[in-house]
Parts: C-alpha cells; sequence; structure tokens
C-alpha cells in the first residue's frame, strides 16, 4: 500500500438478530432465562402438592401436622418448594430491578437488600420445615 492509501479495512455489518444471537452483552442472559424457565416447570407439580397437603390437612391439629411432616418424602418435597420458590423469586426480582431501577448505586443496593430479605425467608421456612420433621 502506498503512503496516501490506508490499509483496507474490512466493515462486518451485522442485523440485529446476528448481534442478539448468543448469551447477550454479559454472556449469562440466557443462562437465568432457563433457569427462570426450569423453577417455573418444578414449581407446577411442587405447588399443586402444596395445595393437596393443606387441603389434607385443614383443621388437622398440632400432633397431626407433626406427624405428617415427619414422612420423609413430605419434608423433601416442602423443602425442594422452599428452595425452587425463593430461587425463582430472587431470580425474578433481579430481573425487574435490574430493568426498572436506572441509578447503579440505588439498583446495586436495592438488589443488595431484597436478596438478604429474600435469604432470610428461605432461611425461615427451611428451619420451620426442619423444626416440624424433627419434633
Amino acid at each position: 500500500m502506498s503512503k496516501h492509501n490506508p490499509a483496507p479495512s474490512i466493515n462486518i455489518r451485522r442485523s440485529s438478530l446476528g448481534r442478539a444471537r448468543g448469551l447477550g452483552a454479559a454472556k449469562t442472559g440466557s443462562a437465568h432465562w432457563w433457569a427462570e424457565r426450569l423453577t417455573s416447570v418444578a414449581l407446577l407439580p411442587l405447588v399443586l402438592y402444596f395445595v393437596v397437603s393443606v387441603l389434607v390437612l385443614k383443621g388437622a391439629d398440632h400432633a397431626a401436622m407433626v406427624a405428617y411432616m415427619a414422612e420423609p418424602w413430605n419434608t423433601v418435597l416442602y423443602i425442594a418448594l422452599i428452595a425452587a420458590l425463593f430461587y425463582h423469586l430472587d431470580m425474578g426480582m433481579q430481573v425487574v430491578i435490574e430493568d426498572y431501577v436506572r441509578t447503579d448505586v440505588i439498583r446495586i443496593t436495592v438488589l443488595l437488600v431484597v436478596k438478604a430479605g429474600i435469604a432470610l425467608l428461605a432461611l425461615a421456612c427451611l428451619i420451620s420445615v426442619l423444626k416440624l420433621a424433627f419434633s
């Protein structure tokens, strides 16, 4: 090339679809999306199980509830419900906060407070189930 003609450059033009394929700018978008969908699918039978167990235990006293929760499969299913429910809640709240809170410092603060609240509620539920299961 001569001194006055710069080296040829390649200008790649990509469509919006081409840029959107893959995982997005943060390289984690599709994993988060799939995790939300999987927890949604897991929650369907778990919530149905919860509703049925509430109907079965309607009017039961504390001793009946303790006996019900002492069964290993009931304890395991309730723990699975708690894990899926609060994980799904955490991911959904993260998306809402990231979409609607514009200031970085406020967004991070709100995310931390919400995540801490969700973790405390999940822990309280877990302790309640384990206390019933082992009493």
